[in-house]
């Protein structure tokens, strides 16, 4: 889209980045968390299962929040990070990646948690019975079924965070060419005369990315299943 204009862009690039990041770090927590809910028995894990779900039932701006109190400067854990290890996040492209995997991170691990569920438990006992150790079970019988899933898991959460606004800018604010994401953008243009035009054209890049994900993902998701099956 050449007529973006270089503010567009900034836009446009960051929410590619910030989505990118927050669907890859919190891909191998989702299908931990998704096989704890799908496979586990322990206490407390229908309270897990709470926690995981709550970014879809709170206001985003509360989890914008919340995060905000605990990953800030001054918060405890946001402090430890700094000092330790020089990570930022409030106020920060990091810290943006960081709410968009959040409030994305339900989509994911549902999406997965599905996909196990669905697995028959007899062909991963046929691999154990076999010799096969937990972990090698899981890599050459479990991970090739859920693939779909994963991948399907992972689409979604990419196309959350892509929309990802209340969140977002609670806890890292609105700053061009560092936290503003595609849906900042859009509302920093409504809030000033002329900026419409702007507008529209990133709500049209936004329709196009979104409905670009979601295709691929139905694509390639019967593109592996037909594998899987033909194999």
């Amino acid at each position: 889209m050449e007529y973006l204009s270089p503010e567009e862009w900034s836009a446009v690039a960051l929410s590619l980045r910030v989505s990118f990041w927050a669907t890859l770090v919190s891909l191998p927590l989702g299908i931990l968390v998704a096989m704890l809910l799908a496979r586990g028995e322990f206490p407390g894990k229908q309270l897990l299962n709470g926690i995981v779900h709550l970014p879809l039932i709170l206001p985003p701006v509360v989890t914008g929040y919340l995060l905000l109190a605990t990953f800030g400067r001054r918060a405890p854990v946001g402090s430890f990070l700094h000092d330790a290890f020089g990570l930022v996040f409030a106020f920060r492209w990091t810290g943006a990646a960081l709410a968009a995997g959040v409030m994305a991170f339900p989509l994911m691990v549902r999406a997965i948690r599905l996909a196990i569920e669905a697995v028959d438990p007899k062909l991963e006992q046929a691999a154990g019975t076999l010799g096969a150790s937990r972990t090698m079970v899981f890599a050459t019988v479990t991970l090739p079924l859920i693939l779909p899933g994963i991948i399907a898991g992972s689409v979604l959460a990419f196309a959350k965070a892509m929309g990802e606004f209340g969140a977002t800018i609670t806890f890292v604010s609105n700053i061009p060419g560092e936290t503003q994401t595609l849906p900042s953008a859009i509302y920093a243009f409504l809030q000033v005369p002329g900026g419409e035009a702007s507008a529209a054209r990133l709500v049209m890049v936004s329709v196009i990315v979104a409905m670009a994900a979601l295709l691929l993902s139905e694509w390639v998701s019967r593109l592996v299943a037909r594998r899987i099956r033909g194999a």
